[in-house]
């Protein structure tokens, strides 16, 4: 999937997948497939994936409906942060994070 999104290129082919981001089963509305990305030449974070109606990648088809769709979304590193601590490993998080010790 590719995106240009304010002057930015995202491209899932050429980023860095982080992790795999998985909630509620098919069919739900709060389905998500998604992975977390990091841009290999400037570090930037994005989601891309699909997800249902109650979801972030939820498109508006009429005035109160809402349908699922697909979709690549930038995030900041403070957002990145939470998926990764959410769904991946403390080694992942460690290799795209700084960690400092409690």
């Amino acid at each position: 999937m590719k995106k240009i999104i304010d002057g930015f290129r995202y491209d899932t082919e050429k980023a860095e997948k982080v992790c795999d981001i998985w909630e509620a089963s098919p069919g739900d509305f709060k389905h998500i497939d998604a992975a977390l990305y990091r841009t290999k030449r400037s570090g930037k974070f994005f989601i891309a994936g699909k997800g249902g109606p109650m979801t972030m990648f939820a498109r508006r088809v009429d005035q109160n409906s809402w349908s699922g769709g697909s979709s690549l979304i930038p995030l900041t590193a403070e957002d990145a942060r939470k998926y990764a601590e959410k769904y991946a490993s403390d080694e992942t998080i460690e290799k795209f994070f700084e960690v400092e010790e409690a």
